[in-house]
């Protein structure tokens, strides 16, 4: 099992450019990932100038309830800007979806740190925001979105005992990721949609939060599961993922009630060919045995030579069992979430 390091530092990258590698006990303060002695696979130290293109960012909040999901991604690949918003409305069935581009990412601007700062997408009719804030010791993470379909106010407060999985591992020869992940959490605002407005507090809302950096694989492929809700009187989220963050440490985990359980490696099984048959994901350790039902999915392909991507994360609900080590099992049933399958070239 993978342990925490005694404590988070406060910069990811040390004087002599190398980044502090493991399971961090809390959120890092600043990734400071451009000052990464950063080289090539043959180990030629790479400009500053040139890193830029090789370095990847992007920051997710989705919002999860029985009558609304929300996902919402801003990613800056160095060569082109990317953000989404999806809203399904499991009352209807309907599916909300917009998708916005910036070459050189010249309409975004990321924060650096997970704990502070603000993250901000903005071109004409569309404006989106992602803050980080302390109050009263508490961090709150929000949500913006201001364009012509929606409009959504959001925050999630990761008030004590909760501890967010902050790590980071190594990347092929070259590189690193930072993850920072949040799950389990509720989440509070409004939601504005067409002529109806929503209260997510009312809903039962809760949230997923990721905010990753790093020279990751320039071709890279994943997947992930995601929840977050209310089962049996007990908070609880997970974070599951199986292609990036596994050398040396894994990000997977659950959270119940706030409490940061760690999870061991992770086996999705699903159909490639129809991404909408029932997904199995299962843990090594037996902590972990879902089923999950799509109901829809937000997809994207782009091919434009430096760049790729085949992107689908799809959403729906789980069934199944989370069997903590040491705790009563906690039964999941209708418990809506995400999972996802990508392929990136960046």
């Amino acid at each position: 099992m993978n342990q925490p390091a005694q404590r988070s530092p406060e910069l990811l990258i040390d004087s002599r450019g190398q980044p502090h590698w493991g399971i961090f006990p809390g959120s890092v303060t600043r990734i400071n990932g451009l000052e990464s002695d950063y080289r090539s696979a043959l180990g030629k130290p790479v400009p500053r100038w040139q890193r830029r293109f090789f370095y990847k960012q992007f920051q997710y909040f989705g919002v999860i309830s029985n009558d609304i999901l929300i996902g919402c991604a801003l990613a800056d690949t160095g060569w082109l800007g990317l953000a989404f918003v999806y809203l399904f409305d499991t009352r209807s069935g309907k599916l909300h979806e917009y998708t916005w581009r910036s070459p050189l990412a010249r309409a975004m601007r990321l924060s650096d740190s997970p704990i502070q700062g603000e993250s901000r997408f903005q071109q004409p009719g569309v404006d989106i925001r992602l803050g980080y804030r302390t109050d009263n010791d508490v961090l709150i993470k929000t949500l913006q979105i201001d364009c012509s379909a929606l409009s959504v106010q959001a925050e999630m407060a990761e008030t004590a005992p909760f501890t967010p999985m902050s790590l980071c591992t190594r990347a092929g020869i070259n590189g690193w990721v930072y993850a920072n992940k949040v799950a389990g959490m509720p989440v509070i605002g409004q939601l504005q949609l067409a002529d109806e407005s929503i209260d997510l507090g009312a809903l039962g809302a809760c949230g997923h939060h990721d905010f990753s950096a790093g020279f990751m694989r320039r071709e890279t492929f994943w997947n992930w599961a995601c929840f977050s809700g209310r089962q049996q009187g007990n908070l609880v989220g997970i974070n599951l993922s199986c292609g990036v963050n596994e050398t040396s440490y894994t990000e997977n985990c659950l959270w119940l009630n706030g409490e940061l359980i760690k999870v061991d490696t992770v086996r999705f099984d699903y159909n490639r060919d129809d991404l909408m048959q029932p997904w199995q994901v299962t843990s090594l350790d037996g902590q972990v045995e879902l089923s999950f039902i799509p109901r829809g999915n937000h997809r994207e392909k782009l091919n434009v030579g430096l760049f790729a991507s085949n992107f689908n994360q799809l959403f729906g609900h789980f069934d199944g069992v989370l069997r903590p080590a040491g705790r009563d099992p906690v039964e999941i049933r209708q418990l809506n979430g995400f999972v996802e399958e990508q392929y990136a070239k960046w």
